[in-house]
């Protein structure tokens, strides 16, 4: 027999009749930068987690790879036993911050290679994320009797099903993928309709692998209070609404819904779900109500918190003296000038204070040298908005876009298109056309390694 019990999120905890493995634990509010908080809330009693054989961690997303969550365990061998199996991608920034913490036992994973650890062979399964430069895997579970799946959030393909079912036939219980996740397309002035493709491809992958068993895995936040009201634009879809059409698309599959304090018992004669029966995890407060997808409800404007560096009216002159010198600067020298030129860019950088008045400044791309003018051109088609707190941590480099592009303080669009004689040439809607934030202040690795390293000296050493 295996049982699962859901602590939170993507975190669970796999128990045989010999070994206990936790899975991307992320226990702490407030997490991924701070923006979101667990949902439903938990009642977490850490004195009474059994000792864990195994930490597998499925990639470093923020909601998996909590560095709070990875310090605290660090800490607490009565938690992690000092022997315990770390099973990680290949990934150099997240083996280093394990390192950091000082994480031993360190096995990376390989897609399919199997690893036996005492009464279980763990396997990890591949994803095909191709648009993410996050390596990632899935997890089956065998006890010589049972397999389960933990698919977090792979994307899979039939021959990497096929493959599974030649490894262990049908499975008799899945943690699958159910929620499209809208984050960002707000900010991004993309579509907030479902993604139809995705959402079906979550049922395709479920059909397609039939097992006997599935609940809906990961995705269990929101959005803090004070942006409630990005809750609205970025979850499209409910676990009880995935196993309502689930149960339409391959009725010949149980299914339940799974909240943290539930525990599963996988045994070879069927599954059970025992209700709120954990002894150390339950839910606190029920407050997925919160999370109501209305995506044409009135939207919160953009306002600035306040640094305590100084006042508001200080803080607008560092950014103006930074718009109108360095910034131009930077973007006269950028490698994407152009394109911005090619595209006839008219460009407006509009920045808040915390009284949600705002000052805009506009730049033309349509000349050699691009000029920054106050007045506005008319027309707009590439437009930034951002808090003034926020550029300002970007200008400081104290901050990430995980943050500056989740908090509902930046917003963009774009309408980029080109006339000529005769002609009308339209930059392509599937495409991202470069942002001149973006440009100067690039989110790539050294960004996040000066998160998490932050974080790291935030958390390594704190009770």
């Amino acid at each position: 027999m295996i049982k699962t019990t859901l602590i939170a999120h993507a975190s669970m905890l796999i128990q045989s009749n010999k070994t206990n493995i936790l899975t991307d634990p992320v226990w702490f509010d407030y997490l991924w930068e701070e923006v979101n908080v667990l949902c439903p809330s938990i009642k977490l009693d850490l004195k009474k987690i059994p000792p864990i054989d195994v930490l597998n961690i499925s990639h470093r997303h923020q909601d998996h790879f909590d560095v709070r969550t990875l310090a605290h365990l660090a800490r607490n061998d009565s938690i992690l036993k000092p022997n315990a199996t770390i099973l990680a991608p290949k990934d150099d920034l997240l083996i280093d911050v394990l390192n950091e913490l000082n994480y031993k036992n360190i096995v990376i994973v390989e897609d399919f290679k199997s690893i036996k650890i005492e009464d279980v062979t763990l396997t990890p399964t591949p994803s095909l994320n191709e648009g993410d430069y996050f390596p990632e895997h899935g997890l089956l579970v065998n006890d010589g009797e049972v397999t389960i799946w933990n698919q977090v959030d792979t994307v899979v393909s039939p021959d990497i099903i096929s493959y599974i079912h030649k490894l262990y036939g049908r499975l008799d219980f899945s943690h699958s993928r159910f929620l499209p996740l809208l984050e960002g397309n707000f900010t991004h002035h993309k579509t907030l309709a479902i993604p139809f493709e995705e959402y079906s491809s979550f049922l395709k992958v479920a059909g397609a692998l039939k097992p006997k068993f599935i609940v809906p895995g990961s995705a269990a936040f929101r959005y803090r209070d004070e942006m409630n009201f990005l809750n609205r634009y970025s979850f499209p879809t409910t676990p009880e609404q995935f196993l309502a059409d689930l149960a339409a698309f391959c009725p010949d599959v149980k299914t339940s819904t799974f909240y943290p304090g539930d525990i599963a018992c996988i045994s070879s004669e069927g599954v059970r779900i025992d209700r709120q029966s954990s002894d150390f995890v339950r839910v606190l407060n029920d407050d997925s109500d919160k999370i109501i997808f209305k995506p044409v409800m009135e939207v919160t404007p953009i306002i600035s918190k306040i640094s305590d560096s100084g006042s508001s009216s200080n803080e607008i002159q560092i950014i103006e003296e930074f718009i109108e010198g360095a910034y131009v600067e930077k973007l006269n020298a950028c490698d994407k000038m152009e394109g911005w030129k090619h595209w006839q860019t008219l460009y407006q950088i509009e920045v808040f204070d915390s009284n949600g008045d705002s000052q805009s400044w506009n730049i033309d791309f349509r000349d050699k040298k691009i000029r920054v003018a106050k007045k506005s051109p008319g027309k707009i088609n590439l437009y930034e908005g951002i808090a003034a707190f926020d550029l300002l941590k970007l200008i400081n480099g104290n901050t990430s876009w995980d943050y500056v592009g989740l908090s509902g303080n930046y917003r963009t669009f774009s309408n980029i298109y080109r006339v000529g004689p005769g002609t009308f040439e339209f930059f392509p809607t599937d495409k991202s056309f470069p942002l001149p934030l973006l440009q100067v202040f690039p989110s790539n690795r050294e960004m996040d390694r000066k998160k998490y390293m932050k974080d790291v000296l935030r958390w390594k050493d704190k009770a």
